[in-house]
């Protein structure tokens, strides 16, 4: 059995997110700080990745002042509290061949010192010394304590309602470890 780790380069991997509300959706990125994969005899086996919560962007609102507040929106206790959580970590706890390509990947996702379980499908391919992974987790912000505008826990919101799920696209590319 030949197991091989893969260092995640940061510079070539990402996570896009998208959020919606009854008005609309916003969009943006965040980095992944670092991380690895563990591929045993060429399937992926394991695997973790640190999320850089500071880095959350807004890419769909251009007008700086109100990107500028949205953004601290984000950063606040209301979402991510990234003062007191600037991290959060994605854990896998197993991953299942669908095919040659396709896994259904199970973890564990900790945001804001909270922690569920999660899963989705993701296309991973291996090329030389080079591994690509990326999938799309949907999450459903109010287990993370994200309770603002969420029509779980307020009413009359009307058109200001934010859905509870956001969707996180996770593209990451990894080299083999020396």
């Amino acid at each position: 059995m030949e197991t091989k780790k893969f260092e995640i380069l940061t510079a070539k991997s990402n996570i896009d997110w998208t959020g919606r509300k009854v008005t609309g959706a916003h969009n943006g990125s965040i980095s992944i700080k670092s991380g690895e994969l563990t591929l045993t005899d060429g399937q992926l086996t394991a695997g973790s990745f640190v999320i850089d919560t500071t880095s959350i962007k807004i890419l769909d609102i251009t007008d700086l002042d109100t990107n500028a507040q949205f953004a601290g929106h984000l950063f606040s206790e209301d979402f991510f509290a990234t003062e007191r959580y600037p991290e959060a970590v994605f854990t896998v706890t197993s991953a299942d061949a669908l095919s040659s390509e396709k896994y259904l990947i199970a973890g564990n996702l900790t945001i804001k010192g909270i922690t569920h379980p999660v899963s989705f499908t993701a296309d991973v391919t291996t090329a030389d010394n080079t591994v690509t992974a990326s999938g799309k987790i949907t999450i459903d912000r109010t287990r993370y304590d994200m309770k603002f505008r969420s029509g779980n826990f307020f009413t009359n919101l009307g058109d200001t309602l934010i859905y509870n799920e956001f969707d996180l696209d996770v593209n990451i590319t990894a080299a083999a470890a020396l």
